[in-house]
């Protein structure tokens, strides 16, 4: 028997993942995949017509698929080789069509359509009804009520993009592994110890002396603190070229087919364009309504990045340079302008943000908002910097948590949540497995920047609402829920990163023990907003950019596109996007955030306001507040529409003005 079908006898039923080998992925695979095939096609083929024989049996049908790719997905991001690479090349347009198969089943359709139709009559539970209503939604979308030529196409358009976001992200993979710079000693030297540490440790794994790479834990850092301007702009020219170098791993074509395709898929469900498709079950509806937001808070973003740019101009200039600001220079003299106007010096600050300090106050804040509880557990887990936590309240078991904090050749840039086993009810009570995915700089000790701590604090935000999730059916746990939503609970929990009580407690030097300093806690709260024009210009950028690409004909010249709505918004010269198209993987590794980046900022609008009710409350850790949170949102998953959920939490809708409050610029609105 292959290990990843056998039954797991484990500790909480994890992986064996001491046992389980590359190749057993593909012939469990293929088995899995046969087995979903049989079992579907006896439900749909089979006389059974009621919500328990159709939907509940789908719902459990492709228990050893999941089971499957929830190990071998989270390995492909998180510990990539040759052969996983490979796999996932086989894969992309296997599972594809295996997903065209099963929507595409007519007599599957016939009979949700029926329960549809007759569901006054059938006596469901509202989750059930939900449910219901959701899985006849995928199902339309996903074009089960198209014929011939045009179900025949769309199959078609949705494998190619399997294949070609999986593309995307793998040549990404492959140009920030490939790219290093290595540091003279007296260029190492001008570095704070924290960025020597972190590289010389990226050195070591390459068998090199210390080098700067593309990981964002170690560039933005060195393009912080470097006083060598030619350096900065050597590793910052890299930085932003990422997919865009030629060769093999270019991305900018593979930008270009997927945005055809994308269109071609809307058009043939018949939408006008890719945007309008993709926004419908969102909080935002369309396309127009997403533009407002972004707009409105761009104006006021872009008034204080350019007053910000004209302080750091002055300052490269009385250092010497003559010439305008650039891009490469903006981190270096915006650490020094906060060092300077709130006396925070970030070289000062990190001794008293380690990693081990941060896990505790993440877990303690945990524990104070829900009653959880966090015991490290052994592994082996799937990578020896993996480290795996078990979850329970009252005694009761509620999840496991794995941590992989560092970044490594082997993983995919960025931070991200998933789970290798959701939370249902169906079948018995199944408890999630949730993994938290970083790319920290190496230390001894780890040694986090303030982004750091609060990247560790919003991927446990979505851990929660994967771990408290309380229903009863996977297909609505955890984050399965709308896509401009899914971040509230990740961006909420930031907030109590800053809350001085939990600072108080947790950030303490490593070395001493002693807490970081009243004063110094003071100027980093008093700091919190320092730099918010420059960072609200390169998000918004990005999120226009993408929306623009899926809104309209598709661009043959993404580039060129790119130019053209940044040259509208008139972007400042010495800001650029977050992510250039080459290699905006949240918009082309997949269609996760497509037409859809805009969500970090919808969410942030309900994330300022929801934690503004436990200071209604005047306690952030408010117990009746804390519960209500957990009740109508972190427990919840997709058992209703969005917005009834907020209501029903906070009893109103929020304004954009929570947000630019939050990002201190009200003021420039």
């Amino acid at each position: 028997m292959n290990v990843l079908l056998d039954r797991w006898d484990t500790p909480f039923g994890l992986p064996p993942f001491a046992a389980i080998r590359d190749e057993d992925f593909g012939p469990a695979f293929d088995e899995a995949l046969a087995r979903a095939r049989a079992t579907i096609a006896a439900i749909a083929e089979g006389p059974g017509t009621s919500f328990a024989e159709v939907i509940e049996a789908l719902e459990l049908a492709e228990g050893d698929l999941d089971r499957v790719a929830g190990v071998f997905y989270n390995l492909a991001g998180a510990d990539s080789n040759d052969a996983r690479e490979a796999l996932m090349r086989d894969l992309a347009p296997k599972m594809s069509a295996f997903s065209s198969e099963v929507t595409n089943n007519k007599a599957l359709w016939a009979k949700i359509e029926a329960l549809w139709q007759g569901r006054d009559g059938l006596d469901l539970t509202a989750e059930q009804a939900r449910v219901l209503e959701l899985y006849r939604r995928m199902f339309l979308r996903s074009g089960a009520a198209l014929e011939g030529a045009a179900a025949k196409r769309l199959t078609e358009v949705k494998a190619r993009l399997a294949v070609l976001g999986t593309q995307f992200a793998q040549n990404l993979l492959a140009e920030e592994r490939g790219w290093h710079m290595e540091l003279a000693e007296a260029d190492l030297a001008a570095l704070p110890a924290f960025v020597q540490d972190a590289a010389r440790a990226a050195g070591a794994e390459r068998g090199l002396g210390p080098v700067v790479t593309l990981n964002r834990s170690l560039i933005v850092p060195f393009l912080q603190f470097s006083p060598n301007r030619a350096l900065r702009e050597r590793a910052y020219h890299a930085w932003v070229a990422r997919g865009a170098n030629g060769g093999e791993t270019d991305n900018r074509a593979i930008a270009a087919e997927i945005l055809a395709l994308r269109a071609e898929r809307a058009q043939l469900l018949g939408y006008p364009d890719f945007a309008a498709f993709k926004l419908e079950p969102e909080m935002a509806k369309t396309p127009d309504t997403v533009r407002e937001l972004l707009l409105r808070v761009w104006q006021p973003a872009r008034a204080r990045a350019l007053a910000d740019a004209a302080v750091l101009e002055a300052m490269l200039h009385a250092d010497g340079f003559t010439g305008p600001l650039e891009p490469w220079d903006w981190h270096y003299y915006s650490e020094k302008r906060r060092k300077a106007e709130h006396d925070l010096d970030e070289a000062a600050l990190k001794p008293y943000l380690s990693l081990e300090a941060m896990l505790r106050a993440m877990f303690d804040c945990a524990t104070r908002l829900f009653g959880l509880e966090f015991r490290e557990i052994e592994g082996p887990f799937y990578h020896p910097d993996v480290r795996g936590w078990e979850v329970t309240r009252d005694g009761r078991h509620v999840a496991v948590f794995l941590g992989d904090y560092f970044a490594r050749g082997s993983k995919r840039s960025g931070a991200w949540c998933s789970a290798m086993r959701s939370q249902r009810k169906l079948g018995g009570d199944q408890r999630p497995i949730v993994v938290n995915v970083c790319n920290f700089a190496r230390g001894e000790p780890a040694l986090l920047s303030w982004d750091d701590a609060r990247t560790l604090f919003h991927e446990f935000g979505h851990a929660l609402h994967q771990m408290l999730s309380d229903v009863t059916y996977g297909f609505i746990s955890g984050t399965s829920v709308a896509r401009d939503f899914v971040e509230l609970p990740s961006q909420l929990y930031e907030h109590w990163l800053e809350v001085p009580q939990v600072l108080e407690a947790h950030a303490r030097h490593h070395e001493t023990g002693e807490p970081m300093p009243a004063e110094m806690l003071k100027r980093l709260l008093d700091a919190v907003t320092y730099d918010q024009g420059f960072a609200t210009v390169e998000f918004v950028a990005s999120a226009m950019v993408d929306l623009e690409f899926h809104t309209g004909q598709p661009p043959a010249d993404p580039m060129q596109r790119q130019a053209e709505v940044l040259e509208a918004l008139g972007m400042p010269r010495a800001i650029r996007m977050r992510h250039a198209t080459p290699h905006f993987a949240h918009v082309f590794s997949g269609d996760g955030y497509s037409a859809g980046y805009y969500s970090y900022m919808w969410s942030e609008v309900m994330d300022a306001d929801a934690f503004a009710a436990f200071e209604e409350a005047g306690d952030p850790f408010d117990p009746a507040t804390a519960a209500r949170l957990e009740r109508y949102i972190l427990s919840a998953g997709g058992s209703e529409e969005a917005e009834a959920l907020y209501l029903k939490f906070r009893g109103r809708m929020p304004g954009v003005e929570a947000l630019l409050k939050g990002r201190g610029l009200l003021d420039a609105a």
